[in-house]
């Protein structure tokens, strides 16, 4: 079974109903050894932009999460997300991108990340989570299930530990993702692998985003 979705989600409130959506984010200079991270973390008050020609994911799920944190002041917030997780998956030509603002002298600084810029090799992760706010994308899911409860023990990839997440919940799953023409915000990225081929960081003065 396939199905092609186009579509961005802005969460002014938490979705009952998610529409199908993947995705793909690297966090800056982390890679962990092994595993999906075991424990929640708090979360930064800074959302992070991501840009990629296609993702090629397996053994996806989606499910709903909240992510605490503070914002750039120390006040706690939490943020409704949609997590997208994968057992293994490529992406070429990654960009990502995350503005501090007010820092001192400079006004606004720019993060710009780039990865995976030749097609023959691409970024490679295994045990991905990442916690969106926002997707536009082409998709194409291959034999996908929509509905099922987020702990249901067919998900071959299944809920990240230390998600605040029902495992009652509304979830989909799918055994394959293709996603092309990807932009995102994000708030979280965790992976057991993350290998950034062509890596290029840079710092911008001034707001200088992916998309």
């Amino acid at each position: 079974m396939e199905s092609q979705v186009r579509g961005g989600t802005r969460w002014r409130r938490f979705a009952v109903v998610m529409v199908p959506s993947v995705a793909a984010t690297a966090a800056i200079g982390v890679a962990l050894a092994q595993g999906a991270l075991a424990a929640s973390f708090s979360v930064s008050g800074q959302s992070f932009k991501v840009s990629a020609d296609q993702l090629v994911g397996y053994d996806f799920i989606q499910y709903g999460s909240i992510d605490a944190g503070t914002d750039l002041k120390g006040n706690k917030t939490a943020n409704p997300v949609a997590v997208s997780g994968f057992s293994r998956a490529t992406i070429t030509n990654m960009c990502q991108s995350v503005v501090t603002p007010n820092v001192p002298i400079f006004g606004s600084v720019s993060l710009e990340l780039r990865a995976g810029t030749n097609a023959n090799k691409p970024v490679k992760a295994t045990n991905i989570y990442i916690d969106i706010a926002q997707l536009d994308a082409d998709a194409e899911f291959e034999k996908i299930d929509i509905g099922v409860a987020a702990g249901d023990k067919g998900n071959k990839t299944g809920i990240n530990p230390g998600d605040q997440a029902n495992e009652y919940g509304f979830a989909q799953r799918a055994e394959k993702a293709t996603l092309t023409n990807v932009e995102q915000t994000a708030w979280a990225t965790t992976a057991g692998t993350f290998t950034l081929s062509n890596l290029s960081m840079k710092l911008h003065k001034g707001v200088k985003e992916c998309y």
